[in-house]
């Protein structure tokens, strides 16, 4: 095995295993945060962090990506490349905490139809330039194919935000729900601050910065734009939908004449609980798909076609293969789980209803990686654009016709539409 190789499987195992140990530390902090706020502050928390989520893309604004490829090549000052992002990052993190303060308000009252998620968007604003800084600096790393750095900092900064959560939340509850909620968001501050201070500790011992490193280059930043911008089309596109799911949920209640309260509450069940469930798998899948990508790349160039459809076959195989057994005994035991892991008995109908679709999501990925690998991400842009279109017009009629239910059916069709146009769309280019 040469060096490249072997550096390639390492970085993969690294991880893997570094993966796996985030996904479960993030379930760890899932079931923490239910038990300590309960299920009316977590489905208060579900319905802003669609726009946390929003908020964190545009903050990132593809740079970890981009910094990693430009590193990567190694014909750039990769110092240069940093410092030169850094004060750009700094700027426009600034413009969106401002676009947040002034949109709070009506975000709050007019479109989530709740006062009591203001404070808790405000929260979102102090945290962007930390998350920003933080994904930069991931972003060297992975250009420098250092690993461990990047997986030691994500499991740290895990471990602080769960220690804070179980030490200071309980007592801010005894004051509000609200100010509970706001610090959930708040405490991320902490724990990226603390995931940066772990990536400095691993630059090496004789790196030295001269006073050309750290003057900001314009052509640098155009050169991590120019690749960041359409790479982060695609999250940006399911950001915004997701951001616009609350929102027309609630909207469509209200003008049905249903509690705004009651639909809240149910759609945090269903994201704070129902659906962590069901993507627990998605883990195992996109771990598949990845190692599947540069296996499929070379294959496709080579055009060794039959051997691309050979592997896609025994990707999907396997996805169905961890899937298929976590579906059914969820669908059959659903009280189990939710009992065991949220201490609760609510969603075992949502979990029932929608289950059954997942065996289509857990083979997005493995389709996903292929038309990466075959040069047609373009596709997977515009499968999730279409989906998200077709959602949103679910959510918001459905729901005002059935309520939740509207909801429960809105995700039924986004899994199905966005498999069938990705099938559709490798088969095509692998006739």
């Amino acid at each position: 095995m040469n060096m490249k190789k072997e550096k390639f499987l390492i970085s993969t195992i690294i991880l893997i295993i570094g993966g796996a140990l985030t996904k479960i530390l993030g379930m760890v902090i899932r079931i923490v945060m239910t038990r300590i706020v309960g299920t009316e502050g977590i489905s208060l928390y579900m319905l802003i962090f669609p726009t946390f989520s929003l908020f964190m893309t545009l903050s990132q604004l593809g740079f970890p990506v981009a910094i990693s490829k430009l590193i990567a090549e190694d014909n750039h000052n990769n110092k240069n490349v940093v410092f030169s992002v850094i004060p750009f990052s700094l700027i426009w993190n600034i413009i969106l905490m401002i676009l947040i303060l002034i949109i709070a308000p009506t975000l709050a009252f007019d479109l989530l139809k709740d006062p009591r998620c203001y404070y808790p968007i405000l929260a979102i604003a102090l945290v962007l330039p930390f998350d920003s800084l933080s994904s930069i600096l991931r972003g060297y790393f992975f250009g420098k194919q250092k690993m461990f750095p990047h997986v030691f900092s994500n499991i740290f900064e895990q471990i602080i935000r769960l220690i804070l959560i179980i030490i200071l939340i309980p007592k801010i509850l005894e004051k509000s729900l609200v100010l509970a909620v706001s610090g959930l968001i708040a405490v991320n501050i902490v724990s990226e601050l603390s995931s940066i201070l772990i990536l400095f500790l691993f630059i090496p011992k004789n790196f030295r910065i001269t006073s050309e490193d750290i003057k900001p280059d314009v052509m640098n930043v155009k050169e991590v734009l120019r690749i960041a911008l359409p790479t982060t089309g695609g999250r940006l596109v399911g950001s915004i939908g997701y951001f616009f799911e609350p929102i027309f949920l609630t909207s469509a209640a209200v003008l049905a004449g249903i509690s705004s309260s009651n639909i809240i509450t149910q759609y945090g069940i269903i994201e704070g609980y129902v659906m962590p469930l069901l993507l627990l798998p998605g883990f195992f899948t996109n771990a598949i798909s990845s190692a599947l990508l540069p296996v499929i790349s070379n294959a496709y160039y080579n055009k060794r076609i039959d051997y691309v459809k050979k592997k896609l076959k025994q990707a999907i195989l396997f996805s169905l293969l961890i899937g298929l057994p976590i579906t059914i005994i969820l669908f059959i035991f659903p009280e189990i789980f939710l009992k065991i892991i949220y201490n609760t008995n609510e969603g075992v109908v949502y979990l029932r209803l929608i289950a059954p679709f997942f065996l289509l999501y857990y083979i997005q990925a493995p389709l996903s990686s292929t038309l990466q690998s075959i040069n047609k991400a373009k596709y997977i842009m515009w499968d999730n654009a279409v989906s998200i279109i077709i959602k949103c017009l679910i959510i918001f009629v459905g729901s005002y016709f059935m309520g939740i239910y509207g909801f429960l059916i809105s995700i039924c069709v986004n899994i199905i539409v966005v498999t069938f146009l990705h099938y559709k769309h490798v088969k095509k280019a692998l006739k």
